[in-house]
C-alpha cells in the first residue's frame, strides 16, 4: 500500500502534548544508512564491509512559507533541545500519526531563504537532532 504526502507534519512538544510546530513544504531523508566500514584484509580479492553507525546526516531541514509569526516562533525555540517529530496522518484535519511517527530530541533554528521574481517566500526550520530518530508505527 502506497501513502501520500500529504497530512505530514513537523510536531513539537509543548506543555506536555506535541502540537504542530509550522506548516512544511517538504521533509529531508528522516534515517539514514549505517556507513560502511571498510573490513578489506590483504587476503579478500575484493573489498568488504561491516556496518557502522546510523547518522542523522546533520541538520534536518524543512522549508517553509515564510511569515514573521512562524520564524518568531521557531527563533523563541532555538538554544534549547526540543521534543520534535514527524507524524504522518490525520483524522478530522487533526495530525494523529496514524500512518507512522519519527521522533527525536535536538534543536530548532530558522533561516530566510533566498528569493526572486514572481516566487513564494520561504524560509527554512531546521533541526539538529541531539538524539537517535525511532520510527513508531501507530
Amino acid at each position: 500500500m502506497a501513502i501520500n504526502t500529504y497530512a505530514s507534519y513537523l510536531m513539537y512538544k509543548s506543555s506536555g502534548t506535541y502540537t504542530k510546530l509550522i506548516d512544511i513544504k517538504d521533509y529531508p531523508d528522516l534515517i539514514q544508512p549505517p556507513d560502511n566500514l571498510d573490513a578489506t584484509t590483504l587476503s579478500d580479492d575484493q573489498r568488504v564491509y561491516i556496518p557502522g553507525i546510523k547518522d542523522a546526516g546533520g541538520a534536518l531541514e524543512f522549508t517553509c512559507n515564510f511569515s514573521a509569526t512562524d520564524f518568531t516562533t521557531v527563533q523563541g525555540l532555538e538554544g534549547t533541545e526540543q521534543d520534535l517529530a514527524v507524524w504522518f496522518g490525520e483524522s478530522s484535519g487533526t495530525p494523529d500519526g496514524h500512518l507512522g511517527k519519527f521522533s527525536f530530541k535536538g534543536y530548532l533554528y530558522a533561516s530566510k531563504k533566498a528569493g526572486g521574481v514572481n516566487e513564494v517566500s520561504e524560509m527554512t526550520v531546521g533541526a539538529i537532532p541531539s538524539t537517535t530518530i525511532s520510527f513508531a508505527a501507530s
